[in-house]
């Protein structure tokens, strides 16, 4: 019998075995419980302390355990939770959307240097972009989770990229799906065009953020010596 075959079948003996499915999903649920509560403590903090906040919004996803069978599929893995677990790493994801380049790379910073959370991948497509013109800064973090009997360490996707950027990338993605990934060149050429506009225009808002906030400084120094 071909894989191709056996497909059907191991998908129907998965989906069947409901208790573990529940079992297997639960944890990746608790893992982007965990990165969440994580960000939204460094939110408050940034907005008490430093009364600026460089997180403009979250969101995030949790795949439906058919897209997760579609591409465990696609990869040619086992339907059987542990190939599943070791082949698809983006099962529970999260978008972190910043007003500023800077501020992209301050909040992985603060991710990737807690002394719990293990870096499995970090990709800059920001420094270098993928020939579509798609930039991001994308990880993929081993966060614990504590369990009554184990503490296991599951993988989150998380994409970190400014409101520009995110502006692009959703409407690359209406494009993509209109089209079936069948783009015309006009359309990929019109894309790569306001890629690049938007690579200016985050970095002219970086330098008038930066600029306004060397003047605050200026401010705070004159008024300390005034005093």
């Amino acid at each position: 019998m071909s894989d191709a075959s056996q497909l059907p079948v191991a998908v129907e003996r998965m989906n069947a075995d409901r208790g573990n499915i529940r079992r297997f999903m639960m944890r990746y649920e608790f893992a982007l419980k965990t990165i969440q509560t994580r960000i939204e403590i460094l939110q408050q903090e940034f907005e008490s302390v430093h009364e600026y906040n460089p997180i403009e919004h979250i969101t995030h996803r949790l795949k439906s355990p058919e897209s997760i069978q579609r591409k465990a599929h696609t990869r040619g893995c086992a339907m059987t939770f542990e190939a599943i677990e070791a082949n698809v790493r983006d099962i529970a994801g999260l978008r972190i959307t910043c007003s500023f380049l800077a501020d992209i790379y301050r909040v992985a910073s603060m991710l990737v240097q807690q002394s719990d959370i293990e870096v499995e991948q970090f990709k800059d497509y920001i420094e270098e972009p993928k020939p579509s013109g798609y930039r991001i800064l994308h990880l993929i973090l081993l966060v614990p989770v504590y369990l009554s009997n184990c503490v296991v360490r599951m993988p989150v996707e998380v994409q970190l990229r400014t409101i520009a950027m995110d502006f692009w990338a959703s409407l690359e993605h209406k494009i993509y799906y209109k089209y079936r990934h069948d783009v015309p060149q006009r359309l990929r050429d019109g894309l790569q065009d306001a890629a690049r506009d938007i690579k200016l225009l985050d970095q002219k808002m970086e330098a008038i953020h930066r600029e306004m906030r060397d003047l605050k400084i200026a401010d705070e120094m004159s008024g300390l010596h005034s005093d």
